[in-house]
């Protein structure tokens, strides 16, 4: 029998590429929303170019620079769990290796598997690499594809700059007497087009991912204007 002519994404690596792919999204709506919401404020209480530059600038770098850091971290605790999960199966393998076996067994049976298929699959796993079976089936974890903190940080400090690039450059360049009309109008249709991204990715409907997405971003443009349109008219 020939192989199959393409090459499919299966399990784990299409389960990591999916999260991975929702993690920008949601890094780049994160970009949108709050930096959206900083310039708009700032727009209510003043027309001038240079503070909605800096403001915005000020939020893009801070955004983006915490988002990179709290992912590097989570990230990096996630790979301590999981390498020290690896070294307890390995010195587990070494000092018990009937137990370990038996346990493998007992995983792959409840997998559906009868008690002596289970067996027959669990000696050739041991036999093959018992750490990485053990690893995959027992801990659900991958020896080959663990976390990266630093693909993490990298991933959301560029997934956030893009998105707030969008809001930036949109209160900026156009003229006075239009800009804030042309930040509201860009804003909440790239707030739809990652509600609806991130709805595709989750495989659900995207009619509600849609509209929380936009009424959370109107939203936050709405509080923080009125804010800023309060302290500009008190002279703040």
């Amino acid at each position: 029998m020939t192989e199959p002519p393409h090459d499919e994404a299966h399990g784990g690596a299409l389960g990591s590429r999916l999260n991975w792919l929702r993690a920008a999204v949601l890094g780049a709506n994160d970009g949108i929303v709050s930096t959206a919401g900083l310039v708009v404020g700032v727009a209510g209480a003043t027309d001038d170019r240079a503070a909605l530059l800096t403001a915005g600038l000020a939020g893009l770098l801070a955004g983006s620079m915490s988002m990179a850091a709290g992912e590097y971290v989570s990230v990096s605790t996630q790979r301590d769990s999981e390498l020290a999960a690896l070294a307890m199966e390995k010195r587990e393998l070494r000092e018990q290796p009937e137990a370990e076996l038996e346990e493998l067994t007992a995983l792959l049976e409840r997998s559906g598997l009868s008690r002596q298929v289970a067996r027959e699959a669990a000696v050739q796993l041991t036999e093959r690499d018992a750490l990485r079976a053990h690893a995959r089936v027992e801990l659900g974890i991958d020896p080959d594809e663990l976390t990266n903190p630093w693909h993490a940080a990298w991933a959301s400090f560029l997934a956030f700059t893009v998105g707030a690039l969008l809001p930036l450059l949109a209160i900026v360049l156009p003229p006075a007497s239009v800009r804030l009309g042309v930040t509201v109008v860009s804003v909440l249709a790239a707030l739809v087009l990652t509600g609806w991204s991130s709805a595709r990715l989750g495989a659900a409907g995207p009619r509600r991912a849609v509209l929380r997405n936009a009424v959370g971003g109107a939203l936050a443009m709405g509080v923080t204007y009125a804010a800023g349109s309060l302290l500009g008219a008190a002279g703040a």
